[in-house]
């Protein structure tokens, strides 16, 4: 072979080389993006028994349920360019969260939990809890022990939030609703407080987001404490800015009473106050949707009477398509259901034009097949 056809073949098998490892290269960034993108998370729901393949995303709900069949028609419609198109920014559906999303009474509300522990437990707090404090909790124990509804309660618990957390930042106090939500959920077995999210609702989110809705929680809890149980939680991903709830005062480390039109912010902390101002529930649910939304939402998921002027809002005099779904918690063997409560809801819900969603029927689980309930009795 002379010199020129050697120099040919050096330069075809330099050129080999450098297409054998560009496509080992190609397939190496094929395989690493696609890891990633599976490991991401693109919707809400991060827990791999809630997830659902694409065949069927509302996997953990019955194939009967009246959700999931008007859900998935409606999604169709909606995304379907045509009459009933709705283009995604105005895509929003709003959220109830406790009995809604997340277990609503164990023996009570989670913030009515966390404020007991707070004032009746925490050796760094209890004892300088004020009086008020101390009748706040006690009353919410007697609540838990009788079952006895105290009407007055709502307002004085939102009242004594604010004073009990006063002065911490945000960070120590997400930190705070975090390691009380790491707690044994005390009527289950294999979860924590933390963790009692409900699976079939989070396919929900996590099926609305993958076809372009933006998700809002509107709550009646304190909203720092739903951002504080949300950023600390491996089951649900949403920006604190779509997080509404019930407000208490924000404050400067140094401000010290005076007023926020006289006060101007140097470099001292932004930390909670000890005012309460408002309880995100009923009218004021839809004034805060008006407020920090800005646009009618055409999706409402709620479960008591507290949600429901912001499920009428969403589906009255609306220039959109709207649906409205609401729990019913009728479901006592896997849950701590409440039968009297679910049989008003399903009455409202036939009266209002919402439709009813039973835990019982329309659910193949609650928390996870790896969560059992162990009864009512063992919360107290």
């Amino acid at each position: 072979m002379d010199n020129s056809s050697k120099k040919q073949l050096t330069i075809w098998r330099v050129v080999s080389v450098v297409l054998i490892v560009a496509l080992i290269a190609v397939s190496i960034s094929w395989i690493v993006t696609s890891a990633n993108n599976n490991s991401n998370v693109t919707g809400s729901v991060v827990d791999k028994a809630s997830q659902s393949d694409n065949s069927n995303p509302l996997s953990l709900w019955n194939d009967d349920a009246k959700l999931k069949t008007e859900l998935m028609s409606y999604v169709k419609k909606i995304t379907t360019k045509g009459d009933n198109y709705i283009p995604k920014e105005d895509r929003i559906a709003v959220f109830d969260f406790d009995g809604t999303l997340f277990c609503e009474t164990d023996p009570n509300y989670f913030d009515y939990n966390i404020l007991a522990y707070r004032v009746l437990e925490d050796p760094d707090y209890k004892d300088r809890a004020s009086d008020f404090e101390k009748n706040v909790a006690n009353r919410i124990v007697a609540e838990n022990t009788t079952g006895a509804d105290d009407k007055d309660l709502p307002l004085d618990h939102a009242k004594a939030v604010a004073t009990a957390f006063q002065g911490m930042t945000f960070d120590e106090f997400y930190d705070y609703v975090g390691k009380f939500a790491a707690q044994p959920q005390p009527s289950y077995d294999g979860m924590t407080r933390g963790e009692a999210f409900y699976r079939p609702m989070l396919q929900v989110i996590d099926y609305l987001e993958d076809n372009g809705f933006t998700v809002y929680i509107v709550s009646g809890t304190d909203d720092m404490i739903v951002r504080g149980i949300v950023k600390n939680s491996k089951l649900l991903n949403l920006p604190m800015s779509q997080i509404i709830g019930s407000t208490n005062t924000i404050v400067g480390t140094n401000q010290n009473g005076q007023d926020g039109l006289d006060y101007f912010l140097h470099d001292d902390k932004v930390v909670l106050g000890n005012e309460f101002i408002l309880k995100n529930l009923k009218m004021n649910k839809v004034q805060n949707i008006i407020q920090k939304i800005g646009k009618q939402p055409i999706l409402s998921f709620g479960n008591s009477s507290g949600d429901g002027s912001m499920d009428n809002y969403v589906i009255n005099n609306n220039k959109y398509p709207t649906g409205c779904y609401m729990l019913c918690c009728d479901d006592l063997d896997r849950e701590n259901g409440k039968t009297k409560k679910a049989e008003s809801m399903v009455k409202l819900c036939s009266e209002n034009n919402w439709t009813p969603v039973s835990m019982k029927n329309d659910w193949k689980t609650i928390y996870g097949d790896s969560v059992t309930y162990k009864g009512k009795d063992s919360a107290k």
